[in-house]
């Protein structure tokens, strides 16, 4: 399964709901993701410019994006970014990859 780290923040509406009402978003956050055949690892709050993260598994980027697009669409959401994690051995694939790649690539503005 790929690993996706998912930003968010909630509206002041939906903070003020929590207030009103606390109660466990994790447990919320397990529930969509096994629905969609995926895990939540974690969720972390956080103070600034996002309210927190989530590390979720899912076995694609469609399953990641679907998860993102449902949450997103309730309107308790300002904010809700999802990206993919790679791991060192993902990495070293892709930069491998990458190099056999640079020969076909040719700039802007350089012919041909």
């Amino acid at each position: 399964m790929a690993k996706y780290a998912m930003f968010f923040s909630y509206t002041s509406e939906t903070w003020a709901r929590l207030l009103d009402h606390p109660e466990d978003r994790a447990a919320v956050a397990r529930h969509v993701a096994e629905s969609a055949g995926g895990t939540l690892e974690t969720i972390y709050w956080m103070l600034g410019d996002r309210d927190g993260l989530a590390i979720v598994d899912a076995p694609d980027s469609v399953t990641a994006a679907a998860v993102s697009l449902a949450v997103t669409s309730s309107g308790a959401f300002k904010h809700n970014e999802t990206r993919e994690l790679l791991t060192q051995d993902q990495l070293t694939a892709a930069l491998t990859r990458a190099r056999q790649l640079t020969a076909e690539f040719r700039p802007p503005g350089q012919g041909g």
